[in-house]
């Protein structure tokens, strides 16, 4: 399995700037999916701690209402270098033989506004959620989520088209 944690090339504002995701072999008929792993809660005082002004930037279209709230969850639902230390041992423990890789790096900042949040976009047909901290000897200490896309990834059987 790939470990692969791409050190902050320049300062990062705040402890909460590190993104996870990892590679399952074979999930739901399709091979290879990344699924982007996420916080889905904090506590208020977090932040509140936070100078926002710091840490978000411009819209990311100039013509876009800023909306500061989804730049915010976006930075919240990130882990610390330690959060991310951890999930990379439980998930090379737990799920090595399902796993091509685990990645992690910082998420960019400025973070822009409108940009969404992870626990903002909507399930459909093809993309969803994953609750690894619902699942059953689950021993990290916050909650995991994870979220994935069918649809960026090939079936595991390709269909013969006639």
């Amino acid at each position: 399995m790939l470990i692969d944690i791409v050190p902050a090339q320049e300062r990062i504002p705040v402890d909460r700037a590190w993104s996870v995701s990892i590679v399952i072999k074979s999930f739901k008929g399709r091979k290879d999916v990344e699924v982007h792993l996420f916080r889905p809660e904090w506590d208020e005082l977090e932040e509140d701690a936070y100078d926002w002004n710091e840490v978000l930037g411009d819209p990311m279209h100039p013509d876009m209402d800023a909306d500061m709230a989804s730049g915010r969850k976006l930075v919240l639902e990130s882990f610390t270098a330690e959060e991310r230390d951890m999930m990379v041992a439980y998930f090379q423990e737990r799920y090595a033989d399902k796993l091509d890789a685990i990645r992690s790096c910082t998420i960019d900042f400025p973070v822009p506004l409108g940009i969404p949040a992870l626990s903002d976009l909507p399930e459909g047909k093809d993309v969803g959620f994953v609750l690894f901290d619902k699942i059953p000897n689950y021993t990290l200490p916050f909650p995991v989520r994870g979220f994935f896309d069918l649809s960026q990834h090939a079936p595991i059987v390709e269909v013969d088209q006639k």
